[in-house]
């Protein structure tokens, strides 16, 4: 398993293809995190407007701004570690360079361990790195207009650890995603659809009803956010959040459902 592991691993980082989404992610999460940052700080923040459920919306406290803003790398930028992870599997049927790899790890099951593991070890270097950046830069606008960061709170910084786990178990999600569908481009052109369309126009039409906020809450973003603790859909009154082990727990499922899926169907077949 160690070498299996390892040779994974390998195959991820010795290709420039996750360095440069890394860096792609790190601007994405800097300009949205500055912009979230100084926005919320501006005429009371998201509050004073109406919210799904027809009222109005009531303003943000600092705790919440810094809460939101330190999450939104969980919120918007989740893309990147899934798109990661999806294509540490989809790459090899792409190239077929599957086939050696089991030939030389003929246990099917090793193989996908493997891949799940090494998705989960690069899955924390982007949510490590991701965190940071979104909370460093928010901090540093939230500070540049006189407001407060909370950082000498301990509970930031278990906020910030939740959102830096919630972003590796998607790298996971993205790894067992892979395994069902090994097309590349059809796996990338899913993920950013449901991700960055599908799943928060659901949220907002679930959150415009009493029963649909429950299950808007299971929905994998919303599981995600619930990690972290801190949700912009949350926080402008479009549903509610589950505990972050429940969150967690949610994410699990997802990742250990898809992976079952893809070990009775693609690792079943004999590949070529």
């Amino acid at each position: 398993m160690r070498a299996a592991l390892v040779t994974e691993y390998r195959k991820i980082v010795t290709t420039r293809l996750w360095w440069v989404l890394l860096l792609v992610m790190v601007g994405y999460m800097m300009f949205i995190a500055g912009f979230m940052a100084w926005a919320f700080t501006q005429g009371g923040g998201m509050g004073g407007g109406p919210s799904a459920g027809g009222g109005d919306q009531p303003d943000l406290t600092p705790e919440a701004v810094v809460r939101t803003v330190y999450t939104i790398a969980v919120t918007f930028g989740y893309v990147f570690p899934v798109v990661v992870g999806a294509l540490s599997v989809t790459t090899e049927f792409r190239h077929q360079t599957i086939t050696p790899t089991l030939l030389a790890e003929p246990r099917r099951n090793v193989v996908l361990g493997a891949k799940l593991l090494a998705g989960l070890a690069i899955g924390v270097v982007f949510g490590v790195v991701a965190t940071l950046v979104t909370a460093g830069t928010g901090a540093g606008v939230l500070a540049a207009l006189g407001e407060p960061t909370f950082l000498g709170e301990p509970e930031t910084w278990r906020t910030l650890a939740l959102s830096a786990l919630a972003l590796a178990m998607w790298s996971v999600v993205g790894v067992a995603l892979g395994t069902v569908l090994t097309n590349q481009v059809a796996a990338i052109v899913v993920l950013i659809a449901f991700t960055q369309f599908l799943e928060p126009v659901l949220r907002v039409v679930l959150g415009l009803t009493s029963w649909g906020k429950d299950v808007a809450s299971y929905l994998p973003g919303a599981a995600g956010e619930a990690v972290s603790g801190g949700s912009f859909y949350a926080e402008s009154g479009m549903g509610a959040l589950l505990d972050w082990w429940q969150g967690l727990l949610v994410l699990v499922a997802y990742a250990l459902v898809l992976a079952a899926v893809g070990r009775a169907t693609t690792f079943r077949r004999d590949i070529t």
